[in-house]
């Protein structure tokens, strides 16, 4: 694991800060990235204390939220294909590290849950009748696995396709519509946000619901 700083990246969180996951974020290496599947969720990070006295800080541990890639570089770098790393932002790191090292330390980690204030957010995004909408502050899992959007004028379910890291896209144009999404979760989990976004949204808005998983 090694520390870094990011706002944004491949998971499209413009700002960790304003998508409700707070300075305890990370970029993932490709083996947890998965092309953005792991995008929000959560991991708690543990230093091997056996294996780094010097540097560990004993029995602390740090749970994070995936919001960025990590890429792979020609010179053998930690990101690289099959290593499992987490390059974490230095409020992270330092929750279990001592400061002076050179930002490696060795870990154990585990997916855990995630604890969100407020309800899953839909910030909309796109220009003219190419739509996509990005989802945060989503707590249990965290990660999203699918995600369909029915609009006011319809009765039918239509299932997003994900563009890019959490930035889910409509096959339709959703513009003057009130939309409702029903979400589902890596574990499984589903919830429906019945009109989470009013019709006189426009791009760059952000919507938050009353819903949260748990």
């Amino acid at each position: 694991m090694s520390m870094n700083m990011f706002i944004g990246g491949a998971c499209g969180y413009d700002n960790p800060y304003h998508a409700g996951f707070g300075a305890h974020t990370a970029a993932l290496s490709g083996a947890l990235f998965k092309s953005g599947e792991s995008c929000g969720g959560c991991y708690q990070v543990r230093c091997d204390y056996r294996a780094d006295p010097k540097w560990c800080l004993r029995g602390a541990a740090v749970t994070v939220t995936a919001t960025n890639f990590c890429p792979s570089n020609n010179n053998g770098g930690w990101c690289n294909l099959p290593r499992h790393h987490f390059d974490m932002s230095m409020p992270a790191f330092f929750r279990i590290a001592r400061r002076g090292n050179e930002g490696i330390v060795p870990v154990f980690y585990r997916r855990v849950g995630c604890r969100r204030r407020g309800g899953v957010r839909f910030t909309m995004r796109g220009q003219g009748n190419f739509n996509m909408v990005i989802l945060s502050n989503v707590g249990g899992s965290g990660a999203v696995k699918a995600v369909a959007v029915r609009c006011s004028r319809g009765k039918t379910w239509h299932q997003m396709t994900r563009n890019w890291g959490a930035n889910w896209q409509s096959s339709g144009d959703l513009r003057g519509q009130r939309l409702s999404f029903r979400v589902t979760l890596l574990d499984r989990k589903t919830m429906t946000f019945l009109n989470a976004v009013p019709s006189s949204w426009w791009f760059g808005q952000t919507f938050s619901s009353r819903g949260q998983f748990h």
